[in-house]
C-alpha cells in the first residue's frame, strides 16, 4: 500500500501529504512574514503566556521546553478559556489561533485585554484578526487554507521570531532556524512518498504499529514531541493514541505494564533516544522501559533522533511523527484530513 502512490493520492483528497512536504518552506516563509511585520519593542515584561489549542498550543509547548533552562522570564502555555490570576500589565500574551475562531483562545484574549496584558496575535484571519484590528493590537497574519495542525511551522516560528523581534530573546537564533530547515529538508528527502518502504523509516514504523494502540514516551525536550505524535495519530490516522512523560511515568505507568500481557499486547510503545543529552539516570530508565515493553507490548520502538541543536532535534522527531501519522492513515484506508468528531463538537457548542 505505502509504495502505491496512486492509491495514496486517492485517499489523500485534500493533499495533506503534499502540504507536509512543504514544512521546511513554511519555516522560510515565516521568517519573511515576521521580519516584515511591525512589532513594538517591549519593556518590563515579567512573564509570557502562549495561548492556544491543538497545534497552536503544542508550538507553545515546544517554545516553553526549548527555553526552560535558558530563559529568565517564565513561559506558560494556556489551554483555558481564561487566564491565571497573576496575568497583568507586565504579561505578554501571544494569542494563537490558526483559524482565528478558536473559542477558548478568543475568550482568553478578552481576559488578557481586560487585564491590560501586552498582546500579540498570530492567525490567518477570523475573529481574532477582527479583535486585533478593533483594538489596534499587533497581528502576525499567516497564510490561510491549511488544516491548523498542518500549519504548525507558521505558529511555532512566528512565536520564536516574535520573542526575538520585541527584544525578549537575546540569543542568536538564526543558526537554530537554518539547521531546522536543513534537517527537515534532509529528512523529507528520505521519507517522502516516492521513497520505497525498504528505505523509508516512516513507512516501516507505520506498518509496525498499524493495528495497535501507540503509546509514546517523551522526556526533556521530547515531551512536547510525544504529545504531537499522539495528537497527529488521533487526527490524521483516526486512531486512539496516548503519551506519557519520563521520569514521571516510572512512578506509576510501568506498574500497569508489568502484569496483564493480554491487554498490553494491543499496544506499541515508542521511546525517543538521544544519547547526546541522556543523563545516566534517564539512560537507565529508558533501557529498563525498553526491556519491559519488549516483554509485554506488541512492539517496542526506539526513535534515534538526529540533529545538533535542540530545536532541530525536536523538529526532526516531530516531522518524522507527522509523516508516520499520514502513512498510518493510508494503511487504515482513511483520508488524513477530515476531523468529523471535532466538527460535530463545534456544532454542538455553537448552539449553547
Amino acid at each position: 500500500m505505502l509504495d502505491d502512490i496512486e492509491s495514496m493520492k486517492k485517499l489523500d483528497k485534500s493533499n495533506m501529504l503534499k502540504v507536509l512536504e512543504e514544512f521546511p518552506d513554511q519555516i522560510i516563509k515565516t521568517v519573511g512574514i515576521v521580519e516584515n511585520s511591525d512589532l513594538p519593542n517591549l519593556y518590563k515584561i515579567d512573564d509570557i503566556i502562549i495561548s492556544g489549542m491543538g497545534a497552536s498550543a503544542i508550538s507553545g509547548d515546544i517554545i516553553q521546553t526549548l527555553f526552560r533552562d535558558k530563559f529568565e522570564i517564565p513561559i506558560y502555555v494556556n489551554r483555558y478559556y481564561d487566564l491565571p490570576k497573576w496575568a497583568n500589565k507586565n504579561t505578554l500574551l501571544i494569542s494563537q489561533s490558526y483559524s482565528g475562531n478558536t473559542e477558548e483562545t478568543l475568550s482568553a484574549f478578552k481576559h488578557a485585554y481586560q487585564k491590560h496584558c501586552k498582546i500579540i496575535s498570530i492567525s490567518s484571519g477570523g475573529k481574532l484578526e477582527e479583535y486585533c484590528l478593533k483594538r489596534q493590537i499587533p497581528l502576525i497574519k499567516i497564510p490561510s487554507g491549511y488544516q491548523p495542525r498542518s500549519a504548525i511551522a507558521y505558529n511555532l516560528f512566528s512565536t520564536l521570531l516574535i520573542l526575538k523581534k520585541v527584544g525578549l530573546l537575546q540569543k542568536d537564533i538564526d543558526s537554530m532556524i537554518d539547521e531546522s530547515i536543513d534537517i527537515t529538508k534532509e529528512l523529507n528527502n528520505k521519507i517522502k512518498k516516492e521513497v520505497p518502504k525498504e528505505n523509508n523509516i516512516a513507512k516501516k514504523i507505520a506498518e509496525q504499529i498499524n493495528n495497535t494502540i501507540p503509546q509514546i514516551y517523551g522526556w526533556d525536550i521530547y515531551m512536547p514531541i510525544a504529545r504531537r505524535w499522539s495528537t497527529q495519530f488521533n487526527e490524521n490516522a483516526k486512531m486512539i493514541s496516548k503519551y506519557d512523560e519520563v521520569p514521571e511515568c516510572n512512578h506509576n505507568d510501568i506498574v500497569g505494564w508489568s502484569v496483564d500481557s493480554e491487554i498490553s499486547k494491543k499496544f506499541s510503545c515508542i521511546i525517543f533516544r538521544d544519547e547526546s543529552i541522556e543523563s545516566v539516570y534517564i539512560k537507565t530508565r529508558l533501557k529498563f522501559m525498553k526491556k519491559l515493553y519488549d516483554d509485554m507490548a506488541s512492539n517496542s520502538i526506539e526513535i534515534h533522533v538526529r540533529g545538533k541543536k535542540r530545536l532541530s532535534k525536536m523538529l526532526y522527531s516531530m516531522y518524522l511523527g507527522d509523516y508516520i501519522s499520514i502513512y498510518l492513515a493510508f494503511l487504515r484506508k482513511v483520508d488524513p484530513t477530515p476531523v468529523v468528531a471535532i466538527e460535530e463538537l463545534k456544532n454542538v457548542l455553537s448552539k449553547i
